[in-house]
């Protein structure tokens, strides 16, 4: 099950965990989204929106809270915490150096076959 960037000990982020920025910006968004709702803006299924949700709650970065909706169901509603938002903010920067690293990685190799190209 894919971790979207968290553990239950510590936040975790790799390249490839750009759904746990897309969770905590939909939260920070919009906090009254279903699970099901979550998971469908953040590309993944429910069970790892579910995982990390109760990871968030535990580690302190989300409070949840139960409200009665417009068809007089119980929902949930997910609020980042102040210091669910300092997390984004170091989970963005993380995500920001990652992406620039990969870029300039991928220009050079741009600039390689480019020269490649030129010689042919």
């Amino acid at each position: 099950m894919p971790s979207l960037g968290l553990t239950k000990t510590r936040p975790m982020f790799t390249m490839n965990e750009e759904p746990s920025i897309k969770l905590i910006k939909e939260l920070e968004q919009t906090p009254n989204q279903s699970q099901r709702s979550l998971s469908e803006r953040c590309g993944v299924s429910v069970g790892p929106i579910n995982y990390c949700l109760n990871v968030l709650i535990k580690q302190g970065f989300v409070k949840a809270s139960n409200f009665m909706n417009a068809r007089n169901k119980l929902s949930n509603s997910y609020i980042l915490t102040p210091a669910g938002l300092n997390h984004k903010k170091e989970l963005t920067l993380i995500f920001l150096k990652l992406k620039q690293a990969e870029y300039e990685s991928l220009q050079r190799e741009i600039t390689l076959l480019e020269q490649d190209l030129s010689q042919l």
